[in-house]
């Protein structure tokens, strides 16, 4: 489980690393691969990520790493209409409803086999 996200306007590289559970190479890398993620970026450079951005390094981290999307998989899910909110769609409700029709399928079968 992820530490909550304090009330802070912003939120440095390490900080972000630390409440995300991702490396802060790991970050800069998907600065480049999902256009939604760009940090302001002050003097020498340091990034300082708002609490919105924190929420989508969240969902990107659970595509990739939780769900085992693709880079292009997760980049995908996130500009798609359906995800809504910056791609937090109900994903555990989501599963939770795939299982159900995944046991209900399973008890037809085997109704049917005897």
């Amino acid at each position: 489980m992820l530490p909550t996200i304090p009330s802070k306007r912003y939120f440095t590289i390490g900080e972000v690393s630390g409440l995300c559970d991702v490396k802060p190479h790991v970050l800069r890398y998907w600065e480049q691969e999902f256009a939604q993620l760009n940090p302001v970026k002050r003097r020498g450079n340091r990034r300082y990520y708002q609490k919105h951005e924190v929420i989508l390094i969240r969902r990107i981290r659970e595509l990739l790493y939780d769900q085992g999307f693709t880079i292009n998989g997760a980049r995908s899910r996130l500009n798609s209409p359906e995800s809504g909110n910056h791609g937090q769609d109900s994903s555990p409700e989501g599963s939770e409803g795939q299982t159900r029709i995944k046991e209900a399928l399973a008890e037809i079968i085997e109704g049917l086999r005897g």
